[in-house]
Formats: structure tokens, sequence, C-alpha cells
């Protein structure tokens, strides 16, 4: 159940009768217990609250001043295009004042009113187009549907880029200096999107800040996280031909499908520049409003798999706008699941039990190497275990180091797919084997991780993030399960860094690449540091929060008590620090520079930088 307080004032704050009817339909929609989960987490205290925090982070006016005496090189021609529809007179004049305030000069608004009969609209935007030569206007004689009111507005356009803006949504004033600051240093960047967060109708209070990622693929495929603001180049739109009228409601996540597809550098700008406003008919506040939209998402993501070859099926989760995709096995490769054990024959038991009972993928082996174990009671077990024709035991008889037991293992393995598991582990997923093949059969795949947990039903790991805690640590510790995180992150797929190897799938041929686990690296991070290798090779290292274990977590090998364990745990660290320097220094790309290294659960980074 959720581990922290509701807070009932900011709560209590928010009720009004559109606010009831909104939480009666998400008590319809997720049951008493899953809204109750989904409750705290919208209105717990926040460990940095967002208002002062934005207000600190926002540029000051003499910055803002700076920005607009810059001398360009290289000052691109951005267009933004606005598709218009019967929009409330105030928040077309805030849209709109909000371009008016950019600090950076060359650009051109692109409005299509859809809305024909009303006379203020057409008003309002005569007078803004009259003030000023940048803003272009078309009234268009009926309501075409968003995808093609867009494309009109694209068909207006006369800039090097495109940038896409709602109708009642607001521009950081600046949003175009980062895009062309950008663009300035990266001319080859084909498509960007930046940071968001929402505000509330009319008080424009700012809120539940999006801190997104880099390119992220199979988050896209989980969710339409890029979303807000979108620029890419006017050349790459018409290749791609504009919105398709197929997908209106998730015209735009089908559109980033395209043009990512098509795009040979993709750039994210780690800055809050767009302000998503909520109202009750917006999406951002009431996804209830537009079902089809999330209908029409599923199928963007459809798309995306048939024209990157791939056999997916997407299905939408509990969560709206969120999908799954799964993708069936293909063939009936062989899997070595690589188990070390020293002694623990109660925890080694329960997980091999638990692969032989719960698994319904049966091409696989079981390769327990044993470390030098004391005890008679293993040994008997193990004698137990030789009768089982898909076990084979292996013995190290050298002092532990997890990364050469797991090299020397694969090194006996008969499989196509290394499957690493801890002794410790429990498997809860019945289908967790064709789940991690499904994805680690894709040819840019080279890893997939699991969601672990520990016994107590607290998250243990749901992904690794790099530079948390000094070099690397695991995401949502101790959260409650029933949580999904911070936008989902807990409870989605997504591609990361890394992810734990205690439980862990990669192609036989990409560990030969990277010639296994580094040995230098005798404890700790070495499954970190082999992700990271992986990565640089070009694959994918996919999280898959589908595939659901328990971790009791190193029973086994015991706790860093004693000096010679913590001198070896600080060797591997300065290896790691030394290693991946670089990386270190410049961030996880998977992560974001707002977000606290100190904390696991994608807090915010005190604008004081001390967390």
């Amino acid at each position: 159940m959720p581990n922290g307080k509701i807070q009932w004032g900011r709560l209590l704050g928010r009720l009004s009768p559109y606010t009831i009817q909104k939480g009666l339909r998400y008590l319809k929609h997720y049951g008493p217990k899953e809204f109750w989960v989904r409750l705290h987490e919208r209105f717990e205290p926040e460990e940095v609250p967002y208002g002062p925090w934005y207000d600190a982070y926002a540029p000051t006016r003499e910055e803002l001043e700076k920005q607009k005496k810059r001398k360009w090189k290289y000052a691109p021609k951005i267009s933004v295009v606005v598709p218009a529809y019967e929009t409330p007179e105030k928040f077309l004049c805030q849209m709109i004042d909000s371009l008016l305030e950019q600090t950076y000069e060359n650009w051109e608004l692109c409005i299509v009113d859809a809305s024909p009969g009303n006379a203020s609209m057409e008003y309002v935007l005569r007078e803004y187009a009259n003030r000023d030569s940048r803003i272009q206007w078309k009234k268009l004689e009926k309501n075409l549907g968003i995808a093609e009111n867009t494309n009109a507005a694209f068909a207006m356009a006369s800039g090097d880029f495109v940038g896409l803006l709602d109708h009642d949504d607001l521009l950081a004033p600046n949003a175009l200096y980062e895009i062309a600051a950008a663009l300035e240093k990266e001319p080859d960047i084909d498509v960007l999107y930046t940071d968001e967060d929402k505000v509330r109708g009319d008080s424009l209070e700012h809120f539940q800040p999006h801190l997104k990622p880099d390119f992220n693929l199979d988050l896209l495929r989980s969710n339409n996280y890029i979303c807000h603001f979108f620029v890419a180049k006017r050349t790459l739109v018409k290749q791609v031909g504009g919105f398709l009228a197929a997908f209106d409601g998730a015209q735009d996540h089908d559109f980033i499908f395209r043009c990512v597809e098509q795009a040979e550098h993709i750039h994210h700008i780690p800055e809050i520049l767009y302000h998503w406003r909520t109202h009750q008919s917006s999406t951002a506040d009431n996804p209830d409003s537009k079902r089809y939209a999330f209908e029409a998402g599923r199928r963007a993501v459809e798309a995306n798999l048939e024209r990157c070859g791939l056999k997916g099926q997407v299905s939408h989760t509990k969560d709206y706008g969120f999908y799954r995709v799964t993708y069936p096995v293909q063939g009936r490769p062989f899997v070595s699941i690589i188990i070390p054990n020293k002694d623990a024959k109660e925890d080694l038991e329960k997980c091999v039990n638990s692969i032989l009972t719960k698994s319904t993928y049966e091409n696989y082996e079981i390769l327990i190497v044993e470390n030098n174990s004391a005890g008679s009671e293993i040994f008997a077990y193990y004698k137990q275990l030789s009768q089982n024709p898909k076990i084979r035991l292996l013995r190290w008889k050298h002092p532990f180091n997890y990364s050469a037991i797991n090299n020397y293992a694969a090194s006996k393995a008969k499989g196509e797919y290394f499957l690493f598991l801890n002794n410790d582990t429990e498997v809860i997923t019945p289908g967790w084997i064709e789940e991690l093949l499904g994805f680690c059969q894709r040819k840019d795949t080279g890893i997939v991780g699991a969601k672990l947990y520990y016994g107590n039903n607290t998250i243990q790991h749901a992904g690794t993030v790099i530079g948390i805690g000094g070099i690397a640590g695991h995401m949502f510790v101790d959260m409650d399960r029933e949580r999904s995180g911070y936008m989902h992150k807990a409870s989605i797929i997504q591609d990361l860094s890394a992810v734990t190897a205690a439980c862990m799938m990669v192609k036989r041929k990409v560990f030969e690449q990277v010639h296994g686990f580094e040995e230098e690296l005798a404890v700790a991070f070495n499954d970190v540091d082999f992700c990271l290798r992986v990565r640089e090779l070009g694959y994918l290292v996919v999280y898959n929060p589908y595939v659901e274990l328990y971790h009791y977590e190193s029973k086994s090998r015991g706790t860093e008590d004693s000096k010679e364990k913590v001198r070896r745990f600080q060797s591997e660290i300065e290896f790691m620090r030394c290693r991946w320097e670089v990386l270190l220094k410049k961030g996880d790309p998977y992560y974001n520079k707002n977000l606290s290294l100190s904390k696991w659960n994608y807090s915010l980074k005190p604008k004081d930088g001390k967390a």
C-alpha cells in the first residue's frame, strides 16, 4: 500500500463539481484499491515543491535581455504551427503573446482557424496579424479535424524548422532561443524536443513537470513521452507527409514516430520550455474526454512496429495513454539460465523450484555454478538436482568473483541466449522467459532486465540510473509494488543505461562481443559496466516490468562488513570512475539533469544543487 501521506489541504483546495466528477470516473476505472494508490501518488507532499523550484529555475529578466542581444552565426527560421478550433479568447491571446515574448526573433506563427462563425477568434487573429508580420493566419471553411487542420498550417510554413504548439498552450520566453542555440551548436539535428510542465487554467500555476530522457524508443512505444515541444526540419515534415487523419486524437504520436524513424539526429533539450494548459476539455486534465485518442495511440504504436518490421502485439494498460508491447518468440531458441551458488540451499531450492514450476517456456537448461560451499545439505540437494536432465552442475573452486563465475559458466553454456539469475530470486511471472526472449530477439536489443521485489512486496529494482549515489543505483527502491512511480516509469517498458544482473537476459553473440563481465569487478557494478559496454556497441538495454521476480538480495554473500570487503568495494568504485569518467560527468542520457542524484524516485534536484 502507499507509503506516503496525502496532503489533504492541497486535495481539498482542488475540489470542485468538475474535479469530483473526474475523481468518480477514475474510481470507476481503477477500482477502490488502485484509486487509493493513485490518489496518494497525486497528492503526496513533494520532496522539492515544484512551484518555488520553477520560480527559481525560470530565466531572470536580465538573462532574457541578454538572450535578445545574442548575435547568431546560424539563425534558422522556425515556423510554429497551430491548429485552432473554438479557442477561448483569453487562451488564444495568451498563446500568441507567448510567441511575441520570445527572445529569439526569427520565427513565424502559422495558425489556422477552423471555427466557422466564431467572430471573436477571427477578430483576435486579425488584430495580432496586423500588429506583427510574423503572424500568419488562415480561415478554414470548415473544421477538417485536427490532423488536416494542422496540415493546413504546415502548408503555410516557410521556415527551416517546424514546431507544434497547441492552441491553448504556452511557450516559455526562451523556448525558441534554446532551440536555435542547439541548432547552431549541432546543425545536423533533424528533430528536437524539450521538457514541459502543466499550467492550471487561468491562474497559470505550474505543476507536474515532465523531465524527460534523451531519445528512448521503447518508452515512446509505451507512451508519447516526447509530446511537447516537438520541432522538426520542414523538409522532414514534407518527407513523412505531415499528420494522418486516421490517427486523429493521437496524430502527434504517430507523426513523431514517422519523424524519428527517418531522422538521423534526434536531440533532447532538458529544459522546461513548454507549458501544457489544463482545463476541463483538455486531455492534460481530463483523459476520459478523449478515449478515442488512446485507441488511436495504440494503433500508432502498431503502425510503428509494422514499419520497423517487428511482430508485436500492442495493448492498453490500466493507465490512460500507456501501452504494453509484447513480442512473440520467434522459433524455439535454447536459453541457458546461469545461477552462481554457495551453500544457501533454501534460497537455491526456492529459486530452482520457481523456474521449474512457473516457466511456460521449456527449451532451456539451468547451470548452477557451485562456489566453495561447505555444508553437506547443499551437496545433498545438488545430488537431487542432478536427476533432472535440464540441470547441470559446474564447479568454480576459486574465491568468489561474480564476473569470473558467470564468464566461466557462459563458456560451458549451450544456449543462444544467456539468462543470468541470482540464487536468491524467485520467479513470479509464468511467461517470464518468453517476455525476456521476445525483446532480446530484436536486432536492436542486447540486454533485457526485469522488475524485482523484496519479500515484503516493495521494489528492489526497477532499472538502474548512472550517477545515483555516485556511480549507479536502482530506482524506486522500497516503493510499494502497487505504485507506478514518476511518470509511470516503474511500470512501463523503456530503454535504460543499465539493469541488474540479478535477472538479465543477453544474446550470446553480444556477450561474446564484449568478452563477458569485467573480472576486475568481482562483486559491485559488474552488471552496470557490462550494460554500458553493450550500449557502446549500439545495442539497447531494455527494462521490462512485466517480468517480475522476488529478490531476497545477496543473503549468501553477506554484507560489506570487513576491511577487506570495504577496500575491495572502494577499488571497484574507483575502477568505474576511471572507465566511465566521461559518462559520469555528462550524466545518464536516460535520466535528466534536473533530477536528483541522491534520491531514487525521480525527485527534483534542489536549486542549491545539494541533491
